[in-house]
């Protein structure tokens, strides 16, 4: 009866155990979990309740079953109900008796709080890196495209032109934030439940601060009836990781239209586009597709856990056992799209001249708005001549560079020769070059601003 059969006549029902049982998806905790372990044994013994002989003994025990587990022979019994358990019944099997007092003061729901956020940590650091390598890819694909100019949409509608790295970069700055998100998930998740017993504390006299320190956090919970039921962590991750990889999709449906041959602007690498099985032309986006798919999931994982978590009473409850799959389904379903998409990223064709190509001069009304606005004219009225310039145009199909001079100042008398100077589409990109802004020496600011903030990051 695992942990806590002493109380009842007969052992569990073998549905009940299905129900119940967490060890086929938390025995993945298991180097937290004897981390943990090892780093309560000590504290303990400096607490006078073991001896430093026996807390010597526990540690090589528990040294013992991490390298079974690291080397798969670890041998999972019928009552090893979650992570915790079997590794405490496989100490007590390799050290005897003094194997049992490791739990003197110590509850699951502590231990398994402590591991999880241990856990979390380690997922967040890989999720941090796999980030880490999109942004990179992103800058420098961007930085071979300064001066490629593309069509810019708004309503997926043309709106003006921009340029390919400052369409690219728009996603390193997304990703910039989810990692900003990250490191406060990071610096509320190292708190330390340990030391809140089952629900009320532990009555021995354990030194916390040093458990803190000797598992790498940053401080411990000052509740112990928070400490053993805070899942915010988990809650948290959950939405960084949903919103990166909304981010991704977003990226994603980008990729999608902008390689399908009616645009052509990009192609994907043959090593990351699939076919079909039917239509032998076929060049297909499958793995966007999928980081658009898998985000539906993800957001899943959140509201699910959230709507378990909305009508708990205070202290531990098993619904927080839901907690690890919807965590461990999350990081191990971004581990595996962040990779694919830098890869494509890195690998990602391209095609200036079909985006050229495609640059209409109605992507030009705001330039031709904004020539007369520098010649004195109101913007709200600009904008209003200009919308009877195109609507000129687009009656007589004919560019705007097209309407005679004449015509020009019929819409307003502020036109004049020059104004063909405002159908350049390089010379209308270069203008925009505020900060933030899509001109080429803007970008260049933000790529090596980019640069700049990755580095700080790693120094």
């Amino acid at each position: 009866m695992g942990l806590w059969g002493g109380r009842f006549a007969e052992p569990s029902d073998d549905d009940l155990r299905a129900l119940n049982d967490s060890i086929g998806f938390d025995k993945r905790m298991y180097r937290e979990d004897i981390a943990g372990s090892m780093a309560y044994a000590g504290a303990i013994a400096d607490a006078g309740i073991i001896t430093a002989e026996e807390a010597e003994t526990i540690i090589g025990g528990l040294e013992a079953v991490r390298r079974e587990f690291d080397e798969g022979s670890f041998v999972l019994q019928v009552g090893d109900e979650d992570i915790h358990t079997a590794v405490e019944r496989r100490l007590t099997d390799l050290v005897g008796p003094v194997g049992g007092k490791l739990h003197t003061g110590r509850s699951r729901n502590d231990q398994v709080a402590t591991d999880f956020r241990l856990w979390t940590l380690a997922a967040l650091e890989q999720v941090d890196g796999l980030i880490e390598a999109l942004q990179v890819a992103l800058v420098e694909q961007a930085a071979v495209h300064l001066k490629t100019v593309m069509p810019g949409y708004t309503h997926l509608q043309p709106g003006q032109p921009i340029t390919a790295a400052h369409w690219l970069m728009s996603f390193f700055w997304m990703l910039k934030r989810d990692r900003e998100r990250l490191d406060g998930t990071r610096e509320r998740t190292a708190v330390l439940p340990l030391g809140s017993g089952a629900l009320s504390g532990t009555p021995y006299d354990i030194n916390r601060q040093k458990l803190v320190e000797e598992l790498n956090l940053n401080s411990y919970s000052q509740n112990s009836l928070d400490g053993v039921s805070d899942r915010d962590f988990v809650a948290e991750t959950l939405f960084m990781l949903a919103l990166m990889s909304t981010h991704l999709s977003r990226l994603a449906e980008d990729i999608i239209i902008y390689s399908n041959p009616l645009f052509g602007y990009i192609t994907l690498n043959d090593r990351y586009s699939t076919g079909s099985s039917l239509m032998p032309q076929k060049r297909n986006a499958d793995p966007m597709e999928l980081a658009r798919g898998k985000t539906g999931r993800l957001i899943g994982y959140l509201a699910g856990f959230l709507s378990t978590l909305k009508g708990l009473p205070s202290t531990y409850n098993k619904d927080l056992q839901e907690d690890k799959e919807a965590l461990f389904g999350a990081v191990d379903t971004v581990q595996v799209i962040l990779p694919v998409i830098t890869a494509i990223i890195k690998t990602l064709q391209v095609n200036p001249d079909k985006m050229r190509a495609a640059l209409d001069e109605e992507l030009l009304a705001t330039e031709l708005a904004d020539y007369l606005v520098r010649k004195g004219l109101p913007f709200r009225q600009a904008h209003h001549v200009v919308g009877e310039v195109v609507r000129h145009a687009d009656t007589h199909q004919i560019k705007m560079s097209q309407i005679s001079l004449e015509q020009m100042q019929v819409f307003s008398g502020l036109f004049e020769a020059d104004v063909t100077d405002v159908f350049d589409f390089d010379v209308a990109v270069a203008r925009r070059r505020a900060p933030g802004g899509t001109a080429p020496d803007a970008v260049a600011e933000q790529i090596a601003a980019a640069r700049q903030w990755l580095e700080s990051r790693s120094a």
